[in-house]
């Protein structure tokens, strides 16, 4: 069955956990939509992920799309968001629209993410809606930010950061979204925005009181070296076994034999 914005709100109402994973190209995409993932995003995250860099800030629409095409077809079931990479959304309400409009039509996403508050934001995700296009919010720690958050670091551990969390998740419900990522936020005040919430919240590094939860697939394979990571399959450490076997064998002359060759 298709994935929808509606299969996440009938999953929040029946206390049934929602599962999602970052994908960057096409076979990994269909391996995910095969294991019965309930939504795969394309995150700014491909930035660093798969491209090197040192954070999210130097990606662009035009790789944002060109990721999210090579997901859209690895997908028959599983939903696809997309997010929206930095000034691709901040400048105005008409460039947001413009922006997700093309991870939509061009990208062949169904929702699209976008880090921050309604309090600055809250007209752009209005104006999405009104253009038909569903939208993930996020906050907690958010990356594109990071230069204004002084790094990588846990939100709303003080009374204050946690009161404002908690006024700015309801806000972004009332604006519109349809979810709600939470990253790095302590794990009780987590729980207590999503019950106070009637739209799912999605959890990276916010404990099991979320509704669901989100990872980057090489954090979740053998990549991973942070705290709120786990390490389900050693994917990493096959693939360098491969990689050094197949090296090895050209080297001796093993590779290939009659067996791959042609007559």
């Amino acid at each position: 069955m298709l994935v929808t914005t509606q299969t996440f709100r009938k999953k929040k109402e029946a206390g049934e956990k929602i599962a999602l994973l970052t994908a960057y190209d096409y076979p990994t995409a269909m391996l995910m939509d095969e294991s019965g993932v309930d939504a795969v995003l394309v995150g700014d995250s491909l930035g660093m992920a798969v491209m090197g860099m040192e954070n999210t800030l130097n990606v662009t629409m035009d790789m944002m799309v060109h990721h999210v095409k090579m997901v859209r077809a690895g997908l028959s079931r599983a939903m696809l968001i997309a997010d929206m990479p930095y000034l691709s959304y901040q400048i105005n309400t008409a460039e947001a629209i413009r922006n997700a409009g093309r991870l939509i039509a061009e990208g062949g996403a169904q929702a699209v993410k976008l880090e921050g508050s309604a309090r600055f934001f809250g007209e752009a995700i209005a104006g999405l809606g009104r253009a038909g296009i569903p939208v993930m919010g996020h906050l907690g720690l958010t990356p594109q930010f990071i230069n204004q958050l002084g790094g990588y670091k846990i939100q709303g551990r003080t009374e204050e950061q946690a009161r404002q969390l908690q006024t700015e998740a309801l806000e972004l419900q009332k604006a519109g979204c349809f979810a709600l990522v939470l990253e790095c936020v302590p794990a009780e005040l987590a729980m207590q925005i999503s019950n106070n919430l009637s739209i799912p919240t999605i959890g990276i590094g916010a404990g099991n009181g979320c509704d669901g939860q989100v990872l980057v697939w090489y954090d979740m394979a053998g990549w991973g070296r942070t705290k709120f990571t786990k390490n389900f399959k050693d994917v990493r450490s096959l693939m360098l076994d491969a990689f050094t076997a197949y090296v090895e064998e050209v080297r001796r002359g093993e590779f290939p034999g009659k067996e791959h060759s042609f007559e």
